[in-house]
């Protein structure tokens, strides 16, 4: 780096003819001043060794420091500082530094925000541990029927999340039929009523029976008497008995975990069109899965046979039903089998039409 020294020349010597040395030496003299004996002036290496071996000659004191590196586009590419900037912003590139949600409801933006934190989805995580798009809108959209879809906008730090919701759904057009009343379709104690049309018959906390009318379409008014049919839900408690028979060793796949492989690559083996920083690093992601068995014994009814039996359960229903609580009657344990039989109490909507008879 080409530095400058300022000189400062003074003292009861011959300065002109010191001066005139240094011009005839073809020393660099830049900015020379003469104020009341005193030169000051500015000069690099080579005359700051010839000012060192003449200024006793021609005795005269010279102070001398450094003027710093010199200005300009020379001084600022060859600087230390030129290469701490460029690196700054590359390494500060490699990273998330803002993530936004762009919604107009307020609730919508704090559940996604809060799903993208548990995914560790957050500022100041590197891009190369950041999921890509297919797996942060599985994560979205997860047990979220609100969300439709899921679109994503990246510029260069930033990454915007655009929520989009599922339209409102259209009230179903009721299937024309019959005049009917609703009906229980088994026993049990009603819990509430969601009727749509009709005139209750049963209340709350009333305990009926199969086929016990709960609901009618035949609404009396004085001595007039109008059919319009009853529709809707009524919801009560009932016990079921449930038997089962499951195999004594039950073979299980359980998702291990993620490991996540990172390579390198110079922007010239790259072979992307456009090179940017995020391809001079690359991720190869694997999930392993673990397979095993497990051997049902004794005590394990509560742990593990009626959460298993409470799933098959509902999901052989396609109704809003609610498991409230289970006994267990009997569980036996074989060689190779498990059977027995629990009772489960459910809520559900046990409500059927049956047509109103209107004669002919």
């Amino acid at each position: 780096m080409h530095k400058r020294y300022d000189i400062k020349v003074s003292g009861d010597g011959d300065l002109a003819g010191f001066l005139t040395k240094l011009v005839a030496l073809k020393v660099k003299v830049l900015s020379l001043s003469v104020v009341d004996g005193v030169a000051r002036f500015r000069t690099d290496r080579h005359g700051l060794k010839v000012i060192r071996s003449n200024r006793r000659r021609y005795r005269l004191k010279v102070n001398m420091s450094v003027a710093g590196i010199e200005s300009g586009a020379k001084g600022i590419f060859t600087s230390n500082f030129f290469v701490i900037a460029c690196i700054i912003p590359f390494v500060a590139s490699l990273f998330l530094w803002t993530v936004e949600v762009e919604s107009d409801r307020p609730e919508v933006v704090e559940r996604i925000d809060g799903k993208l934190e548990k995914a560790s989805i957050v500022p100041l995580r590197p891009l190369a541990l950041i999921p890509d798009e297919g797996e942060i809108r599985r994560a979205l959209m997860l047990d979220d029927p609100a969300l439709s879809w899921v679109r994503f906008s990246r510029v260069g730090t930033t990454l915007t999340v655009i929520p989009m919701l599922s339209p409102l759904a259209t009230q179903e057009e009721e299937v024309a039929g019959p005049p009917s009343d609703l009906i229980a379709r088994t026993g049990g104690v009603i819990t509430h009523f969601e009727l749509k049309k009709g005139e209750r018959v049963s209340h709350v906390h009333q305990t009926v029976k199969k086929g016990d009318v709960l609901a009618t379409g035949v609404l009396v008014q004085g001595d007039k008497t109008t059919v319009v049919g009853a529709d809707g839900a009524v919801y009560a408690d009932y016990w079921v008995e449930y038997s089962f028979s499951l195999p004594k060793v039950i073979g299980y796949r359980l998702q291990g975990e993620e490991t996540v492989e990172f390579s390198f690559n110079l922007p010239w083996q790259s072979q992307e069109e456009k090179w940017t920083p995020k391809s001079f690093i690359q991720t190869e992601r694997h999930v392993q899965e673990e397979t095993g068995q497990l051997e049902l014994m004794e005590g394990m009814e509560e742990t593990v046979l009626i959460p298993l039996l409470k799933n098959k359960l509902l999901s052989e229903s396609l109704s809003k039903a609610i498991i409230q609580d289970e006994k267990v009657l009997h569980v036996s344990f074989d060689n190779d089998k498990v059977n027995g039989t629990i009772l489960f109490l459910i809520n559900d909507n046990i409500a059927v039409k049956r047509p109103i008879s209107q004669g002919e």
